[in-house]
């Protein structure tokens, strides 16, 4: 399967809990680190969730 390579390029400071909890649960813990998961639907739904703070590369 491919992997997505997800980072954060915006910060979750004054977001809903939400999306600092589906940031968290990408594994992603600070301002411009990257994590590499499958593609799967559910890291896709995670990430069209915070698609505004993340940049991601197939």
């Amino acid at each position: 399967m491919a992997t997505l390579r997800i980072t954060q390029v915006k910060s979750v400071i004054d977001r809903p809990k939400s999306q600092k909890d589906t940031m968290k649960a990408l594994g992603i813990k600070k301002m411009h680190q990257t994590v590499e998961r499958e593609d799967t639907p559910v890291i896709r739904g995670m990430v069209n969730k915070v698609s505004h703070l993340v940049v991601v590369e197939e």
